[in-house]
């Protein structure tokens, strides 16, 4: 099962929230209703650079800011229960990192990371993705 693994995943890697899932396996979960993914980008990141089809935008933070958005639990608490599984993307899975944690620190028991998030990390030449992240995993996805 995949919450299995990605519980393995967790405690291997020492994380403190529920796991962490592949972009494959985030999909799968997604279309089979067993949980939701939440981009954190900014709305620009969003917008520009693309999108999963069918998911939430709640910004980390907002473009130009340094700091976490102050009411980012209440926007999450306001569409969805405790109970849910929660899949946090965003670029390179740094800011979804931080909103798994930040997420489980506040009543969400059942928050993942959704590894190499939207775009992957930096490849030798400064770009990214050409090493891994959702877009290059050929899943669906769209822009504007």
């Amino acid at each position: 099962m995949i919450f299995e693994k990605a519980a393995e995943r967790g405690r291997a890697l020492g994380l403190a929230y529920a796991g962490a899932v592949t972009p494959q396996e985030a999909w799968d979960l997604h279309q089979a209703g067993a949980a939701v993914i939440i981009d954190v980008r900014t709305q620009v990141e969003h917008e520009y650079v693309g999108h999963i089809p069918d998911t939430t935008l709640i910004e980390w933070r907002r473009l130009g800011e340094r700091s976490p958005d102050p009411q980012f639990i209440e926007k999450l608490a306001q569409r969805y229960s405790p109970s849910q599984a929660l899949l946090f993307l965003c670029r390179s899975a740094q800011r979804s990192h931080n909103a798994a944690i930040l997420a489980t620190k506040s009543g969400f028991p059942r928050a993942y990371n959704i590894l190499e998030g939207f775009e992957g990390e930096l490849d030798a030449n400064g770009h990214r993705g050409t090493l891994g992240g959702w877009r290059k995993a050929g899943l669906p996805w769209r822009q504007g």
